[in-house]
């Protein structure tokens, strides 16, 4: 078997990233090409969660690359370096035409329904702040003595705040310590629709041994369970079954359970034995290390200014954090240039030409006590009438979303508050912004202000 040379292996690499940088991982340095037969490449990687990664995202694009640098029709084949294969080739590999591959399209569910899971969401890549300390400190300890520590463990909160990547990375290191253990980890959708076709066809025997003999049954989005009353049903019998063995169950959901409407309430009261955690949106300290994080796993260099003006403007979620990120990847793709702030200013649709400068807290201030007719020094005051504790209050949660004041430095700045009464603040304005249109709509009006600099 011929092995492939190091220079071309290299020259790949550095064309996969100047043609495909999203999705390229710093850890693409630890793969190795081992073996070149019948116009396959066979590339090792560190792990089976690094090859899933691989030919679920990364087949097409690593082919264009060897076919460009090798002048040859190759493709690529992906194993791992626990594999128990013949690497030399199977006669599978062996008889299959090189423009062809397992792992052609990429694949959002498994053949059996469990969602694959991805390097990029293991606990190393998640960033911890005081919006979701409580939710990954819980998940560490599932994650170490999964049946034990918390059973179940629920957590909740907006789309796109970590959820699922803390399920991930519950699921992974579960993985990591024990590699036999029996994890299913799917959508509520898939729950569901496998329940009703099983049922249909008379298979209810085959779901049951598929969803209960299982040592961890991790579900993503199970507010989708209401309204569902035969799904409910047979839902609470599969979590009893689960829960009497000691066996871990992980959910998620963008509402606590007594807030899903239409569940069952003892389905409610199940979901609450082990621990209800939230996590919340994330703070402008918190989205700003995430930037950074999201930039180390792309091996891309990211300047402070760069990653404090995406972590200023994306305020809503990571998701979009990270299409900030990716968008601007993109442009400094194009004429291979490094990032800086003008060029990210122009990804981000905004005036290079105007200077980018970060929100002060005197600025919100300014905004609030325009906004309410207040003056500073009423905010400063001991008093807590409505009038006064609410502008005082949007104050501190605007402080925390939007500059890199800690909560002491804030509570300092009105009045010497501790760093409890500011986290109060924050969580009470987080809370209920949603429900009264007086506290969205300064938001709305105040935040305007702030991104567009005045």
């Amino acid at each position: 078997m011929a092995t492939p040379d190091m220079a071309i292996w290299d020259d790949a690499l550095v064309l996969l990233r100047k043609t495909h940088p999203t999705i390229c991982r710093h850890w693409f340095n630890t793969l190795e090409p081992s073996g070149l037969e019948g116009g396959v490449v066979t590339i090792v990687a560190p792990s089976p969660t690094y090859r899933d990664y691989l030919e679920r995202t990364c087949s097409d694009a690593f082919d264009d690359a060897l076919r460009t640098v090798t002048s040859r029709l190759v493709t690529s084949r992906f194993v791992a370096a626990s594999d128990e294969v013949d690497r030399a080739g199977t006669e599978e590999v062996q008889n299959r035409r090189p423009v062809e591959h397992p792992a052609r399209q990429s694949k959002l569910v498994n053949g059996d329904g469990t969602l694959p899971l991805s390097p990029d969401y293991t606990f190393q890549h998640y960033v911890v702040g005081p919006d979701n300390r409580l939710a990954h400190a819980a998940a560490c300890a599932v994650a170490e003595n999964p049946g034990k520590a918390y059973n179940p463990y629920f957590v909740h909160g907006d789309v796109g705040l970590g959820k699922t990547h803390l399920l991930q990375a519950i699921c992974l290191r579960i993985r990591a310590k024990n590699p036999d253990a029996r994890i299913f980890f799917t959508s509520c959708e898939h729950f569901m629709t496998r329940f009703m076709e099983d049922v249909a066809a008379g298979r209810m025997a085959e779901f049951r041994n598929q969803f209960r003999d299982l040592d961890v049954l991790v579900i993503d989005d199970i507010q989708f369970l209401a309204k569902r009353d035969r799904t409910q049903e047979e839902f609470f019998h599969t979590f009893n079954s689960l829960y009497q063995q000691d066996k871990q169950i992980i959910l998620s959901s963008d509402l606590p359970p007594e807030q899903i409407p239409d569940l069952e309430e003892r389905l409610v009261s199940r979901f609450k034995w082990g621990l209800v955690t939230h996590i919340a949106k994330p703070g402008f300290e918190t989205r700003l290390e995430i930037v950074k994080e999201k930039a180390r796993m792309r091996g891309l260099e990211v300047p402070e200014s760069v990653a404090e003006l995406v972590a200023t403007r994306i305020e809503t979620n990571v998701r979009e954090l990270e299409g900030a990120l990716t968008t601007i990847q993109l442009y400094a793709a194009v004429d291979n240039n490094p990032v800086t702030l003008e060029l990210a200013r122009l990804a981000l649709g905004e005036d290079p030409t105007q200077a980018f400068k970060p929100v002060t807290i005197e600025q919100i201030v300014a905004h609030v006590t325009d906004y309410f007719g207040v003056r500073l020094a009423d905010l400063q005051s001991r008093k807590r009438t409505r009038t006064i504790a609410l502008p005082r209050q949007i104050c501190m949660y605007l402080a925390r979303e939007h500059t890199r004041h800690s909560l002491e430095e804030i509570g300092g700045y009105f009045g010497g508050r501790d760093h409890t009464t500011v986290l109060h603040a924050i969580r009470t304005i987080g809370d209920r912004q949603g429900l009264e249109s007086e506290i969205s709509q300064a938001l709305e009006s105040l935040e305007s202000k702030l991104r567009s600099g005045q």
